[in-house]
């Protein structure tokens, strides 16, 4: 069992990475952090003497000010690691660089410096350390107009905004849980050694070949409830990403369309671009299927008969996110990603409930993890 602590544990990537092994605890046991503890000299030494390994994340990625940047970004390394040396820990380090270090940059200079520092405390300290070099990070619930461009374009075009392109380069790019793999990787293999590890990007897309993704998810999905294809590894992350920047609860329940004639009713329940697996169910009063969560699936529940709430919570928070439905009028919530979620009959009669997901049930890789809203 290896214990470890993520500093920037409430950020972006630390987020992610907590969620991630917190999913891992046959093998991993996660010790808390807190931002605070970078101002308590006690806390936070008590924090570096539990840790068999320390992900260090904690950094200011923009500020007017670029100075500031730099002066707080080498202040908490250098804060981990007096902390390290005056109770005599060794954690293995692995510190989040960047491959900003290339560009001529203040945040470029702190990561770069802030690598050859805990370089240097491995080496006198006879402690592992592991830099990672990591290119653009893109995922779900990253901060605009500082985590991303993708997390800028995601939250402009789900509030309607118009996005700008000032620079079209070339970006390349990492999905976060691809990042998670990746560090997940050099927890489980520690070794008593002083490495830098250039993290390969997954994909490599214009600015502006992202943009018109994302404005087709807006035009398709947000405006007519089209799936697009998500066969597409990529595509699919991106897409992942988009839908956590919906506003839920005045987007859902999605009204479908009941057309009506002699021979009685018919209603398009999922329109898609994408393969996947379409199941039915019925489910007797008071009864709640669910309360399970994916990382990596898209899935929409369909109600055609019956009244149902469905109730939605992203992993880590306590907001409770509710939809009532009806089969009088067909609608559709889409689950996101990290948010356990359930359906439960609150009506008298049986529920008729349509469901899609993106990939069909594997019993070796199921992507459900178990967890009440």
């Amino acid at each position: 069992m290896i214990k470890v602590g993520i500093t920037g544990q409430s950020g972006f990537m630390g987020t992610h990475l907590f969620n991630f092994l917190s999913l891992k605890k046959e093998e991993i046991t996660i010790i808390p952090f807190n931002d605070e503890f970078f101002q308590s000299q006690l806390k936070l030494e008590s924090f570096v003497k539990q840790c068999d390994a320390i992900v260090h994340l904690a950094a200011m990625n923009r500020h007017d000010d670029p100075q500031v940047i730099y002066d707080t970004n080498l202040k908490l390394v250098n804060q981990l690691i007096d902390a390290c040396e005056s109770t005599n820990s060794k954690p293995h380090i692995l510190f989040s660089s960047s491959t900003q270090e290339e560009k001529d940059n203040h945040y470029g200079k702190s990561k770069f410096e802030g690598r050859q520092l805990l370089e240097n405390w491995a080496k006198r300290n006879n402690a592992s350390y592991t830099g990672l070099i990591i290119p653009n990070v893109f995922g779900p619930f990253g901060n605009p107009f500082y985590n991303s461009v993708v997390a800028t374009f995601c939250h402009q075009l789900a509030h309607n905004e118009q996005p700008c392109i000032e620079v079209d380069g070339e970006l390349k790019l990492i999905y976060v849980g691809e990042l998670n793999q990746e560090i997940y990787h050099y927890l489980r293999n520690q070794k008593s050694e002083i490495r830098n590890q250039k993290i390969l990007y997954t994909s490599e897309k214009k600015v502006s070949e992202i943009l018109n993704l994302l404005q087709g998810y807006k035009e398709n999905y947000f405006e007519k409830g089209i799936l697009p294809n998500l066969n597409d590894q990529f595509e699919r992350n991106l897409f992942n990403t988009f839908v956590c920047y919906i506003d839920h609860q005045t987007f859902f329940p999605y009204q479908l369309k009941m057309n009506i004639d002699e021979r009685g009713t018919f209603v398009e329940t999922v329109k898609l671009n994408s393969g996947g697996q379409i199941s039915f169910s019925t489910t007797k009063p008071g009864i709640t299927r669910g309360n399970h969560y994916h990382t990596r699936k898209a899935e929409r529940f369909a109600v055609i008969k019956g009244k149902a709430r469905i109730e939605l919570r992203r992993i880590g928070t306590d907001k409770v996110l509710i939809f009532d439905l009806d089969g009088d009028k067909p609608s559709f919530v889409d689950m996101p990603i990290w948010y356990t979620h359930n359906i439960i009959n609150v009506g008298s009669d049986d529920l008729y409930t349509i469901f899609w997901i993106n990939e069909p049930f594997n019993a070796d890789d199921p992507d459900t993890f178990f967890e009440k809203v």
